[in-house]
C-alpha cells in the first residue's frame, strides 16, 4: 500500500527549529516531485516549498525563504524539510504530498500531516 508519513513535528520556542520528514512506503519517492502544505487554523492550505524530481530544483513561498530548506535523501525514501527560525507564524499542520509531475502539478499521494506549534 502507497503511502505517506510524516513526522517530526512539535512544540518549539520562536527562534527555534524542527526538522520534518516525509518517508513513503509502497513506492519510490524520487520518481516525484515532493511539496510540504501548511494550514492554520481559520486559514487557507499554502504551498510552503517544493523540489522537482528531474532536477531537484526547488522553491519557497517568501515568508520561509532562508529560513527553510527541502531536500530528499533517496536511500530512506525520505524528503525532509529543516525549519530555522521558527516564528508563532509558522504554527500549521504540514503536509507532504507527491506530484505527478513538476512542482505545481496536483499530487497523487499526500500524508496526514504533523502539527507544528511554535510559542513561548
Amino acid at each position: 500500500q502507497a503511502q505517506l508519513v510524516e513526522s517530526g513535528g512539535g512544540l518549539v520556542q520562536p527562534g527555534g527549529s524542527l526538522r520534518l520528514s516525509c518517508l513513503a512506503s509502497g513506492f519510490t519517492l524520487d520518481r516525484y516531485s515532493v511539496a510540504w502544505f501548511r494550514q492554520a487554523p481559520g486559514k487557507e492550505r499554502e504551498g510552503v516549498s517544493c523540489i522537482n524530481n528531474n532536477d531537484d530544483n526547488t522553491v519557497y513561498i517568501d515568508s520561509v525563504k532562508g529560513r527553510f530548506t527541502i531536500s530528499r535523501d533517496n536511500a530512506a525514501n525520505t524528503v525532509y524539510l529543516q525549519m530555522n527560525s521558527l516564528k508563532p507564524e509558522d504554527t500549521a499542520v504540514y503536509t507532504c504530498a507527491a506530484l505527478y509531475g513538476l512542482c505545481g502539478t496536483g499530487y497523487a499521494y499526500r500524508g496526514r500531516g504533523t502539527q507544528v506549534t511554535v510559542s513561548s
